[in-house]
C-alpha cells in the first residue's frame, strides 16, 4: 500500500470518516483539507441504487454550473455551410468536418468537448471508438448533437457539465475550484443534486442515493450528509 504524504495524513486527520456532514460544512472542509500546489477542482461522487445494465436505469445527462467549473473548455463543431459559419460566430475554437475528421484520426485532441449537427454524425460515427472512451462523443442526451449549435456552444463556454453512471453505480461530477467562495460552490452543487433527484429512476427500491462525497483533486473524501439538504 502507498504511504501516504504527511500532508494527506495532516488533511485526513481533519475529516471524521465516520461522520456526514451538512453540504456547507462538507465544502468549507474539503477546501481546507485540499493539498494540492495548484486550484484544485471541486468535486462531488454518488454512490446510486441503480442498474446501469438496464436501459431505464442509465442516468447521463448535462446542466449548465450557474457559477460555471473555474474552467476556460475548447469547444470543436462538426459542421457544414451556413452551420459551420455560425459555429465560428458562436466562438467555437475549431470548426471543421471531414478534414477534423481525419485530424483526429492522425492523433489530434486539443479540444475538451465536441458539438455536431445530427447531418455530421456519419461522419462522426467514424471516430466512436476514439472518441468514446474520452467520453467526447457528441450525444444528444448531453444536447452535444444538435442544429442550434449557438446555443450548444454558448453552454459549454458558460460552465455546462455532463454525467453519467458508471458500471459501479458512480457518477462523479465537477462542481467548481477550490478558489470559488464557499456561496458558489453551494449553488452549484445544489443545482446538480436537484438533476440528481430528478434523476432517479422509477425502478429504484429502497435508499436511491447510497452514499455522497465531495473531494478536491488530491484532497480526501468528505461525506454529505443526504438527510440534511
Amino acid at each position: 500500500m502507498a504511504k501516504k504524504s504527511k500532508k494527506m495524513q495532516d488533511a485526513l486527520k481533519k475529516v471524521d470518516s465516520n461522520k456526514a456532514y451538512a453540504v456547507a460544512d462538507a465544502i468549507a472542509l474539503a477546501k481546507d483539507t485540499n493539498i494540492a500546489k495548484f486550484d484544485a477542482t471541486v468535486e462531488v461522487a454518488y454512490r446510486l441504487n441503480v442498474d446501469p445494465k438496464k436501459a431505464d436505469q442509465q442516468i447521463r445527462g448535462a446542466v449548465v454550473l450557474p457559477n460555471g467549473t473555474g474552467k476556460t473548455q475548447s469547444v470543436l463543431v462538426f459542421a457544414k455551410g451556413e452551420k459551420a459559419k455560425e459555429a465560428e460566430a458562436a466562438g467555437a475554437d475549431y470548426v471543421g468536418d471531414a478534414d477534423m475528421v481525419q485530424k483526429i484520426q492522425q492523433g489530434w485532441f486539443d479540444f475538451d468537448v465536441v458539438v455536431a449537427t445530427p447531418d455530421m454524425m456519419a461522419e462522426v460515427g467514424k471516430l466512436g471508438r476514439v472518441l468514446g472512451p474520452k467520453g467526447l462523443m457528441p450525444n444528444p442526451k448531453t444536447g452535444t448533437v444538435t442544429m442550434d449549435v449557438t446555443k450548444a456552444i454558448n453552454e459549454v463556454k458558460a460552465g455546462k457539465v455532463t454525467y453519467r453512471v458508471d458500471k459501479a453505480g458512480n457518477i462523479h461530477v465537477p462542481i467548481g475550484k477550490v478558489s470559488f467562495d464557499d456561496a458558489k460552490l453551494i449553488e452549484n452543487f445544489q443545482t446538480i443534486h436537484d438533476v440528481m433527484v430528478k434523476a432517479k429512476p422509477a425502478a429504484t427500491k429502497g435508499t436511491y442515493m447510497k452514499n455522497l462525497v465531495v473531494t478536491t483533486t488530491f484532497g480526501p473524501g468528505v461525506k454529505i450528509d443526504v438527510a440534511s439538504i
